[in-house]
């Protein structure tokens, strides 16, 4: 790397871990705009000395089941006895409050200054215990432990793994400066990556959630970086002639599929994430571009326009033939497979709107999820239940969740900004 790229990149580095701390201004505050049917009554009650706290850790486990759209948070009544963990139940009590499920917990201070969270959760119908955890923290990792009681819960509850503790990225333009920035999958603790004057486009999440792939134009062109969120600091992954620009991540984590024009148009190439091993994956007379791989690492699925109109390809990810995926429409782009592998989200021109698409890959059906007009970006939460996605409604450029069976509904917007470029993060690595 030549000296001043190196220079530029280490005073960058500087101005990023500066950056890297809690945007107050930034939070994204989460609606929920249509629920799910058949929501599971829960009653989650107030833990039992959750007041030495800074917040109340079971109304944020409360209000992560109910974003979920699969739970209805019932009514606790205020006052009476304390009730912990180890409280004896009273199920007729709950029944009679139409309770289905039931959480109980405490809150205890330790001597070394942390906090020990203990809970309980009941099928109240069959009057039983399904399980409950303990965990330590301290103060500053109160909403981290609540998310992770919400993922207990939903697990037990429906089968699947829950997202609470996940994050997302996305893209925040204000005035002239873009901002990179990380939330909670709830909104919350959003924290600035990398702020710059020149657009940054496609985050992606590695697998193990510990780095970013991002398209900056901070050099006056599209290059791509790999960003460590744990110290920083990052390294150029593709700067060649042209533009450099989708990154998608292996399952292993070893490599990106990137888009470059080196060779001119816009083709399919491979990367070793440092850089290195650069070779090309597929030759088209056409633009091919927005790669992503298949959860099983055998299938690269891409948007070209080699047939004459932009539909959804797939080919080997050792290179061959393209096959065509999408053929109902004449526009379809943005291809993310789900988590499964079953299900391809896109972009379809509908009725002059662009909106979510949910293909089955078996059975080739297809559903439109949302009733926006201007749709970009989806991105499948880890478990596949949600699809985040850019719109933008009024003028403004906001987040949008849809559940994969189009019923559950949700806008995600700041205080002030444009917000785009969404990208849901793995599953924490526990």
């Amino acid at each position: 790397m030549p000296l001043p790229l190196r220079r530029a990149l280490g005073a960058l580095s500087a101005l990023i871990l500066a950056l890297f701390a809690p945007a107050a201004l930034a939070q994204l505050s989460i609606e929920i705009t249509g629920g799910g049917a058949n929501r599971v009554p829960i009653a989650v009650v107030p833990f039992a000395g959750e007041g030495a706290l800074p917040a109340t850790i079971s109304a944020i486990v409360r209000a992560d089941l109910e974003r979920s759209g699969l739970f209805r948070g019932l009514e606790v009544p205020a006052g009476g006895a304390a009730i912990t963990e180890s409280s004896p139940v009273n199920f007729g009590e709950w029944r009679s409050r139409l309770a289905d499920a039931l959480v109980h917990g405490s809150v205890a201070a330790l001597p070394d200054g942390r906090f020990e969270v203990r809970f309980r959760l009941y099928d109240v119908p069959k009057q039983v215990a399904l399980g409950g955890v303990a965990y330590t923290l301290q103060p500053s990792q109160l909403r981290a432990t609540a998310h992770r009681v919400a993922d207990y819960i939903y697990e037990k509850l429906t089968g699947e793994r829950g997202v609470f503790s996940t994050r997302v990225a996305y893209v925040v333009k204000r005035g002239a400066r873009f901002e990179l920035q990380i939330a909670d999958a709830d909104g919350a603790g959003a924290e600035t990556a990398l702020a710059s004057f020149e657009p940054i486009i496609s985050p992606a999440w590695s697998p193990d959630g510990r780095r970013l792939a991002y398209v900056s134009f901070e050099n006056k062109k599209p290059v791509v970086y790999v960003h460590s969120l744990l110290d920083g600091k990052r390294q150029v992954a593709a700067n060649f002639k042209g533009s450099n620009s989708a990154p998608a991540w292996s399952p292993d984590g070893s490599k990106l599929a990137v888009v470059l024009s080196k060779e001119g148009g816009s083709q399919l190439f491979m990367v070793n994430a440092d850089g290195s091993g650069v070779r090309r994956i597929a030759s088209s007379e056409g633009i091919d571009t927005e790669p992503r791989f298949s959860p099983d690492g055998q299938w690269i699925y891409f948007t070209s326009d080699r047939g004459g109109s932009p539909q959804i390809y797939r080919i080997p990810a050792g290179g061959g033939d393209a096959q065509r995926v999408t053929f109902e429409g004449a526009y379809n782009v943005s291809p993310r497979i789900s988590p499964d592998g079953k299900n391809l989200a896109y972009i379809a021109r509908n009725g002059g709107k662009f909106q979510v698409a949910l293909l089955d890959l078996a059975s080739k059906q297809v559903q439109i999820l949302t009733d926006s007009d201007r749709d970009e970006s989806p991105s499948f939460s880890p478990n596949g239940r949600m699809i985040m996605l850019a719109t933008v409604i009024g003028g403004r450029g906001v987040l949008s969740a849809v559940s994969s069976d189009g019923r559950v509904k949700q806008r995600l917007t700041t205080a002030s900004g444009d917000v785009r470029e969404p990208a849901w993060g793995p599953f924490i690595k526990e």
